[in-house]
């Protein structure tokens, strides 16, 4: 009899993965190799003497992947998903640490409700690490700061009011301040409303054939200006000790990363992510177009006829699916080291939320599944190496909020480490059925498409999170 297949949440006693390619960021180096975990810890790393087509790999061990934007909804919107699924379908797309955002009902904005939060993460017994943002204002209403000290002392790792700006600047300045002196980070959603109020899709052409409102690229560039100039005077004037952190989520817009560039350049503390669908999609996707961002390109959707057909609320999200070339200065930002991370902004909706028109839908894409395959996409069509990805998805966003400081393990594959790895095979290719992942949530415009990498194992904390059901039974472990 063929030994049994671990179950989630079991120790790794014995995993042997053999002549892979093997990406560390924390080291810098990648290559062919085999690696062997011994219970829960990795036992060794034999790298092959030649690097010679070692990119040629299917399967590939990457640290552990970091989410420091994921909407789990409990509590108050368990119909869109709850913390274990959230975290099942995290550690189905690789990740093993995920920073839930707090736009929770009630929101997370008093430390007993971030205390329960964790808690129930704990309850659920995933080997995947939870980690809490707490609310940069009370209620989440934009008027008065939350208590950012007892947050933090009951766990939060940083502030934001995510889903919605701050857009009071003298309040934006003062959370900066209070932030800073509690030592997390501010996390702001860029968005001047004034500008984007009944908007629906990306202010371009799709736009414009479909009808749409169109939402300006100025949105996002003007709240970023704005926050950076308040950043830039709160530096200035803040006391000794205290250490003000600006952190910018979702960006979509070159125009924006233009600033974030220049911002950095000047020495400001201001660290931003990307997501994986403003990476690889586009806003010809709102008309049916199911081509990757690079693929559009060099011919934009214009209204031609499409298999799929226009209009799917699957496409709509907050920032919107931009144009081609906004998604390809995002890939440029990566390579050059403006964007820290890549996070997922998974945004689960129930049925009902997405089954009406369009500019009524809520905006949200569930992303955690399926969010690796698409940037290994983008890897594969020559945009970036595979190490700058690794590093945006482990040791980016680790260093961009701090997380070490909150007990997530530096994103290596050094000997004796704990266990804390993903693998993934790049030549198996699947269809996303809804029906078939782990999120409660249906809302992927990916639904029917295929990805040509699939996750086979994740191991978190020295425990199994993942492991594909075809590969445990093939693999003797």
């Amino acid at each position: 009899m063929s030994p049994r297949a671990p179950r989630i949440g079991e120790p790794c006693r014995h995993l042997v993965i053999e002549d892979a390619l093997l990406v560390d960021p924390l080291s810098g180096r990648h290559g062919a190799a085999s690696l062997v975990v011994q219970e829960g810890r990795i036992a060794a790393v034999t790298w092959a003497r030649s690097t010679q087509a070692a990119e040629d790999r299917a399967v590939v061990v990457m640290p552990g992947l970091v989410d420091l934007h994921a909407h789990l909804r409990e509590p108050g919107g368990e119909d869109a998903e709850t913390i274990a699924s959230g975290l099942a379908a995290a550690a189905a797309g690789g990740f093993t640490t995920v920073c839930a955002m707090p736009n929770t009902v009630p929101p997370l904005d008093d430390a007993a409700a971030v205390r329960d939060v964790l808690a129930r993460g704990r309850a659920s017994r995933s080997p995947v690490r939870l980690l809490v943002y707490g609310t940069t204002t009370a209620g989440r209403a934009g008027e008065r700061l939350a208590p950012m000290a007892e947050l933090a002392a009951a766990g939060a790792i940083g502030f934001t009011d995510d889903g919605a700006p701050v857009d009071e600047a003298a309040l934006l300045r003062h959370a900066l301040e209070y932030a800073g002196g509690v030592g997390r980070p501010l996390v702001e959603h860029p968005e001047l409303r004034a500008l984007t109020r009944g908007a629906e899709a990306h202010d371009g052409l799709a736009a414009t054939i479909l009808g749409l409102a169109g939402w300006p690229v100025a949105a996002e560039a003007a709240a970023i200006a704005r926050a950076l100039a308040v950043l830039a005077e709160v530096v200035r004037q803040a006391p000794s000790g205290a250490a003000p952190r600006l952190h910018l989520t979702h960006v979509s817009t070159s125009d924006a990363l233009g600033l974030i560039r220049a911002a950095r350049a000047a020495g400001l503390p201001v660290t931003c992510d990307v997501t994986p669908h403003h990476l690889a999609l586009h806003d010809g996707w709102l008309g049916g177009d199911r081509r990757y961002a690079w693929e559009a390109a060099e011919a934009p959707w214009a209204g031609q006829a499409t298999a799929a057909g226009p209009y799917d609320t699957a496409t709509r999200v907050n920032p919107p699916l931009r144009s081609p070339d906004h998604a390809l200065a995002l890939w440029a930002g990566l390579v050059d080291g403006t964007v820290d991370a890549i996070a997922t902004d998974h945004a689960p909706h129930p049925e009902t939320a997405k089954r009406v028109e369009f500019g009524d839908a809520a905006p949200g894409i569930a992303g955690l599944e399926t969010a690796l395959p698409l940037v290994l996409a983008g890897v594969a069509a020559g945009l970036a190496d595979i190490t700058t990805v690794a590093r945006a998805l482990t040791a980016g966003p680790v260093r961009a909020l701090g997380l070490a400081a909150h007990g997530v393990p530096q994103p290596g594959l050094a000997i004796g480490a704990v266990a804390d790895l993903v693998v993934v095979d790049r030549a198996a290719p699947w269809t996303v059925h809804a029906a078939t992942l782990r999120s409660r949530a249906s809302c992927s415009p990916l639904e029917g498409s295929r990805l040509d990498a699939r996750i086979l194992a994740t191991v978190a904390d020295g425990r199994f999170a993942y492991l594909d059901e075809d590969w445990a039974g093939a693999t003797d472990r």
